[in-house]
């Protein structure tokens, strides 16, 4: 039985950021499921909304474990651009799908604890040598995004298509060739919860 786990995220958004311990947990509890993390861009979309608001962060808070210290807070007002972590994650999860996991939790801490707006070479270097990445130099044009970045965000278009609904994050199981819709707002303040509820999945298909 194949089994694929698809986060469609955007490392700037604060609902991807509470989500991510959800595959922090299937990571950790399910390794014979397949994480596949597609960063959709949705910050480095000049037609996209690039401010978060006061108002997104409580709702975020109130539905999560996760906090947001002043050093993000006092940033909000900044239009956010999330280029440069498209064009890097998406490399990695191609280059080093077994590294990509650990480098976004690494991102989106810089960011949301940090208030790092990771828009930048500078931005980034510290997270990337930490880890002991090397990825080219096209990675860090924050201009534009890479072929391989644009590639995934069609990728994605086609599946929000299938799913009819383009809301991030979305978490979408893969069993054989059926697609299964997770409701991770079920799951936001017990990130646990989402493995039991990939296993009854599991179970109805076994």
């Amino acid at each position: 039985m194949s089994v694929e786990l698809f986060f469609i995220y955007d490392s700037h958004c604060p609902w991807s950021y509470a989500a991510t311990p959800l595959i922090n947990a299937v990571d950790q509890s399910l390794p014979d499921v397949a994480i596949h993390l597609w960063h959709c861009g949705y910050f480095s979309d000049a037609d996209g909304d690039s401010v978060i608001t006061k108002q997104q962060l409580v709702q975020v808070k109130e539905q999560s474990n996760v906090n947001f210290p002043p050093a993000y807070v006092s940033k909000l007002s900044e239009n956010k651009d999330s280029t440069l972590c498209a064009n890097l994650m998406t490399w990695a999860s191609n280059k080093t799908p077994k590294q990509a996991l650990t480098l976004l939790n690494a991102l989106q801490l810089a960011h949301f604890n940090a208030g790092n707006e990771l828009s930048s070479e500078a931005d980034l270097i510290e997270i990337v040598t930490g880890l002991k990445l090397s990825p080219p130099a096209k990675v860090f044009n924050n201009s534009k995004l890479t072929n391989d970045a644009e590639a995934q965000i069609h990728e994605i278009y086609a599946l929000q298509e299938i799913i009819a609904t383009q809301a991030i994050p979305a978490l979408l199981l893969a069993i054989n060739d059926e697609l299964i819709l997770l409701n991770h707002n079920l799951y936001l303040s017990n990130p646990e919860a989402i493995v039991e509820a990939i296993n009854i999945e599991l179970a109805k298909h076994a």
